[in-house]
């Protein structure tokens, strides 16, 4: 009997140690955010050294990277599918708002990438 506290104690000190989900969502932000600057910026390497324009080139590659910044932080596909087909049919409707919530804070840090990218190269003017 006493074995098996020491197992259950175990167990709670490794069920303790997981991130709690407000991380996984600043985590989430900031990959979104660093995969969209990071990716435009050094993307940009290629255009300055084949002669293209280099502040467009900036703002069309943050356009079309913005999808991936957000699969990225998210983890990938996969886990986002099996949490929303756990939430739908074992009726674990709290799994869905996590994942919603992570996929809304991802597309939010895209979003203030591509914003920051748009301020800097003003190709919206």
């Amino acid at each position: 009997m006493m074995e098996l506290q020491g197992h259950q104690t175990f167990i709670q000190r490794v069920v303790s140690m997981n991130q709690p989900f407000v991380s996984h969502l600043f985590e989430s932000y900031f990959i979104a955010l660093g995969v969209l600057l990071g990716g435009s910026l050094v993307g940009a390497i290629a255009s300055f050294l084949t002669g293209q324009p280099l502040l467009t080139e900036i703002s069309r590659l943050s356009n079309s990277i913005r999808i991936w910044a957000i699969i990225a932080a998210i983890g990938g596909t996969f886990d986002t599918v099996y949490s929303f087909e756990r939430g739908l049919l074992n009726g674990e409707t709290k799994d869905i708002f996590k994942q919603f919530l992570l996929i809304l804070t991802a597309m939010g840090g895209a979003q203030t990438g591509a914003l920051l990218i748009s301020w800097l190269t003003q190709e919206h003017v």
